[in-house]
C-alpha cells in the first residue's frame, strides 16, 4: 500500500483509512515514528514492551548453552 500523504502548518498528517486499518489503528492510540534509512516508519506502540522484546533474535543463541556461556564470560571478567 502506498499513500500520499500532506503536512499540515502544524507538521500533522492524517494516516490514510487502508493504513488505519492494516496497522488496526483507533483514535487515541500512540505510535512509535523511527527514521531508517531516510523513511517513516510507524507502528503501534505495544501494550509491554517486555512481551514485544520476548523472543527477539532468538536465532542468534540457538545453538548455545546459556550456562557454559555465562561460566565463560565470567572468567574474562577476573
Amino acid at each position: 500500500m502506498t499513500e500520499t500523504v500532506r503536512v499540515s502548518r502544524k507538521y500533522q498528517v492524517v494516516i490514510p483509512k487502508q493504513a488505519r486499518k492494516a496497522l488496526k489503528i483507533n483514535r487515541g492510540d500512540e505510535l512509535v515514528v523511527s527514521v531508517k534509512d531516510g523513511q517513516i516508519l510507524m507502528r503501534p506502540k505495544p501494550k509491554s514492551y517486555t512481551d514485544y522484546m520476548r523472543g527477539l533474535h532468538k536465532e542468534v543463541w540457538r545453538d548455545v548453552e546459556a550456562a557454559e556461556y555465562i561460566k565463560e564470560e565470567r572468567k574474562v571478567w577476573v
